[in-house]
């Protein structure tokens, strides 16, 4: 009983963890949004213990802060913040396709690309139809996934939450752009064909290329106010 009792408790903080996140990520829980253990148990009508763990869970990933005294508030990302995302993914990524300025990428079995080629399709659909609310998700699937391919596991979840964070920076400013699509990329089919034939500096110039993009947003956020 002990142990059923601690795989529900779990499996409860996984799915309010997940749940929360992605109100985080569609933007309904806004930066600096405070809450309580409280609120939020009575929102999903559980006990306090697993939202605790879960709030605590998500204030570990730096989506939430904790005040001792007031409970937790979504973070509040800078643009500082968000450039320094992106700078640190794009070493990464130099790191995971050169050695000593050699590509090290090899070509994958069609086989294991097939299901991240259906999130690629999906996800560059989204961004090319300039729907948020779909490419939010698929895009962190296809990252996901794409990262357990071509490199170890410890990079592969630093790199999602660095890109988790960017994305929570990124859905309320974007939610206001007039011209939402032109700064969303859509190169993940070209992506996924990359690296099915081997090809580390193509692969790596998609990349930059999104890179590039967010880093000229971010640009252009600095010029106006907030």
């Amino acid at each position: 009983m002990p142990a059923s009792g601690a795989v529900t408790r779990n499996t409860l903080r996984q799915q309010i963890a997940g749940a929360l996140r992605d109100e985080v990520l569609a933007g309904r829980l806004r930066p600096g949004q405070e809450f309580t253990v409280k609120q939020i148990a009575e929102q999903y009508g559980v006990s306090a213990t697993p939202v605790r763990e879960a709030l605590v869970d998500l204030a570990g990933q730096g989506l939430l802060d904790s005040n001792q005294h007031r409970g937790f508030q979504v973070h509040r990302f800078s643009v500082e913040d968000f450039r320094g995302m992106i700078e640190a993914r794009s070493l990464i990524v130099d790191g995971i396709f050169r050695e000593g300025g050699a590509p090290r990428a090899h070509p994958a079995p069609g086989a294991a690309l097939v299901s991240v080629r259906r999130r690629a399709e999906e996800a560059a659909r989204a961004a090319r139809c300039g729907d948020l609310n779909v490419l939010i998700g698929y895009d962190l699937r296809f990252w996901h996934e794409l990262g357990a391919l071509v490199t170890n596991r410890y990079i592969g979840e630093f790199l999602d939450r660095l890109r988790v964070q960017s994305w929570v920076f990124a859905v309320p400013r974007l939610r206001a752009e007039p011209e939402l699509g032109e700064w969303l990329w859509s190169g993940h089919e070209q992506l996924v064909d990359a690296i099915t034939r081997g090809d580390a500096a193509g692969a790596r110039a998609l990349i930059a290329a999104d890179d590039d993009l967010a880093l000229r947003w971010a640009e252009r956020l600095e010029r106006r106010p907030e």
